[in-house]
């Protein structure tokens, strides 16, 4: 059924989904040391050009962004949505630098993302069939507390670089998200697939999470 996640859809041919559990894995362990969330180094963007490579770099670096694009590609690959649902983060991940830029405060952020790392995860992995609305209203709240913690690092900034943060974050979130999608889609998914990714997912938000509260 088209709208619900539902671990029991199947397409043809492509590579197995349990590689995006994989994949997601390995970025994990290559992209640890990174997790300082910067590209320039803890240094606010300056110019166009930095600004622009900063907002392709964090989601990506940053591993708790990645996680969660990866799993509404997942979402979106599996239950057939289409991808006006990632767009739906990606807009709200735009407000919520605004918001950021602008002086708002949104205590605990980080948390915050950690938890909506977790909380996908976890609903993939335990294959409950979901209406899309759902989806739609967690992808819109994740994307204003991913965007908030996106807008750390360019805060302070001029407006040229900050317009070029804002179209970085566009471009790779969108590439992402729309590559995993069509990934799982184009799948030979099986029943298990879909929660093997969505229970990695979920083990990096638990990870992340303890991190927040755990003495380093």
């Amino acid at each position: 059924m088209r709208g619900v996640l539902n671990v029991s859809l199947r397409h043809s041919g492509g590579l197995p989904l349990r590689a995006v559990g994989a994949a997601v894995l390995l970025v994990a362990l290559m992209a640890a040391p990174a997790e300082a969330h910067h590209a320039m180094g803890g240094r606010t963007p300056s110019t166009f050009l930095e600004g622009l490579l900063s907002g392709l770099a964090h989601p990506v670096i940053g591993l708790d962004h990645l996680a969660f694009i990866v799993a509404m590609g997942v979402v979106v690959g599996v239950a057939g949505l289409n991808l006006a649902f990632p767009a739906l983060f990606i807009v709200a991940s735009a407000i919520g630098v605004a918001l950021h830029v602008r002086g708002m405060s949104l205590p605990a952020a980080e948390v915050l993302v950690a938890l909506s790392v977790l909380i996908a995860g976890s609903l993939i992995a335990l294959a409950r069939s979901i209406q899309a609305s759902v989806w739609a209203a967690l992808f819109a709240v994740a994307g204003l507390v991913h965007g908030y913690a996106f807008g750390e690092s360019i805060f302070g900034a001029e407006a040229s670089p900050l317009a070029a943060y804002l179209v970085g974050l566009v471009i790779v979130q969108a590439a992402v998200a729309s590559a995993v999608a069509l990934l799982a889609r184009r799948s030979a998914v099986s029943a298990l697939e879909p929660r093997l990714a969505g229970a990695a997912i979920a083990g990096i938000g638990l990870a992340i999470l303890a991190g927040q509260f755990l003495p380093t």
